[in-house]
């Protein structure tokens, strides 16, 4: 007989495994051992004293996602019985089939059980894959989600590390920082286009379940904000300041996702912050969230506007979704995504503009952002709000399909999303002028910028 409920033993007093294989995991698993990894198991030496080591292309064997391949990081929760502990799967080519220079497809989906693991924890620990990879000698990791980018260095290459040895990594580290909650983690890793595509799909509608969570709470409905400094060892003096209403600029981090991740490590990278007394209504100021982001950001920036683009922007650091750029002469903003590589009205494609206002300093009329912060009813609203926006790629217009139009129409109008200008129209400024009078675009009645 089974005696399943809880007393002696952590978890049940007797249970019954007939499967000599499954003995030792079983008894580890009842007993509540955790798995800790004293040395993981990969050739090349592991250490934070190589986060924020940058692999260059001239010193790349592979490569990864960012601009050069389809690649995605997802976390999932399974049920304990479902999953084997430690099974590291690569399905397609290792590096070994790669030729030196050459981008490849990547899936990394990384399965988790727990018995005190909770849905809500996925992109918390997703989020840090960012970290663990990155503290690999000769690995180079950057960005989240679908929006990641990775290189892995020729010595490292020289010295056996496989695509195999990423998954190695992130079994031991989620086992060693998260042993509270994670019981058995399993990683399977694609690089086959195919399956990279399939999964792509999937992981897509769970990041929209997860965006969807925050939908109705308000900036003014807390007291609390939250900081994000998971970036720092790229920008030193980066801090996010995560609220209801605006989601980290990386796009993978909401307001409830640092709350999480807050409960789950009180001295990590998500802080909580209470506002204090309110400096400054329309562009969004106060004074706890100022002494925190002096505090957080190594005493470098001073004063925080949570509204505006123009007076003390959020600070950016390298992983944004988009960027929001100032064209003076239209009396607006643009906005790029990272996706796209054509040039923009400001004369700048996405890497020269990432590259002039990253690292964490404050750039007025230039800000990094998540996607989703497009529309919700904060974006720059001391600024002008979605109104100030004349250009976007057609890309992501589509992309924000039904919010956007749905943020149009609560502007009162309707029209807006076809007045703003796509690369179809036009990728420079004298074109994009001729385009706002053609369309009698709001912005021409609006307030100077400058």
């Amino acid at each position: 007989p089974e005696i399943r409920p809880t007393g002696i033993c952590t978890y049940e007093h007797l249970v019954k495994e007939f499967d000599h294989n499954k003995i030792v995991s079983t008894g580890i698993e009842i007993r509540g051992v955790k798995v800790k990894v004293s040395e993981i198991p990969i050739p090349v030496a592991y250490s934070p004293a190589f986060e924020g080591e940058t692999v260059r292309k001239e010193q790349m064997f592979i490569q990864f996602g960012g601009k050069y391949s389809t690649a995605f990081e997802l976390v999932v929760t399974r049920d304990l019985e479902s999953l084997e502990d430690n099974k590291i799967e690569v399905v397609g080519p290792e590096i070994d089939d790669a030729k030196e220079g050459s981008a490849m497809p990547l899936g990394v989906l990384v399965e988790v059980a727990g018995r005190k693991m909770q849905k809500d924890f996925e992109p918390i620990l997703e989020r840090q894959i960012h970290t663990m990879l990155n503290e690999a000698s000769g690995v180079f990791h950057m960005g989240q989600r679908d929006l990641c980018w990775l290189r892995i260095s020729k010595i490292a290459k020289n010295k056996g590390f496989k695509i195999k040895h990423l998954g190695v990594i992130l079994h031991a580290r989620l086992h060693d920082v998260f042993s509270a909650i994670v019981d058995k983690v399993q990683v399977t890793i694609y690089t086959k286009q195919e399956d990279v595509d399939k999964y792509h799909t999937e992981a897509k509608k769970i990041y929209e379940e997860r965006d969807a969570r925050t939908a109705g709470m308000t900036d003014e409905s807390t007291d609390t904000f939250y900081t994000c400094i998971l970036c720092q060892t790229f920008a030193p003096s980066h801090v996010c300041i995560v609220k209801p209403e605006r989601l980290g600029l990386c796009g993978a981090y909401s307001w409830l996702d640092c709350k999480a991740a807050y409960e789950l490590n009180p001295r990590g990278a998500n802080q909580p912050i209470k506002k204090g007394e309110c400096l400054d209504t329309v562009r969004g100021e106060w004074s706890g969230v100022n002494d925190i982001v002096y505090q957080k950001s190594n005493k470098t920036i001073e004063r925080f506007h949570g509204y505006s683009i123009m007076t003390f922007p959020e600070t950016s650091c390298g992983c944004f979704e988009c960027i929001i750029a100032m064209i003076p002469e239209a009396n607006g903003f643009m906005v790029v995504n990272r996706e796209y590589s054509g040039m923009t009205p400001c004369g700048m494609a996405f890497s020269t503009l990432a590259g002039t206002i990253g690292g964490g300093n404050q750039t007025p009329g230039f800000m990094g952002v998540g996607k989703l912060y497009l529309v919700s009813k904060k974006f720059i609203s001391a600024d002008g709000g979605l109104k100030r926006i004349v250009w976007m790629p057609k890309e992501l217009k589509e992309l924000l399909g039904d919010k956007l139009k749905k943020r149009c129409e609560e502007e009162g109008d309707t029209d807006l999303i076809n007045k703003i200008a796509d690369e179809t129209i036009t990728s420079d400024t004298v074109g994009l002028l001729e385009h706002l009078q053609k369309v009698n675009h709001p912005v021409l009645s609006m307030p100077p910028l400058m």
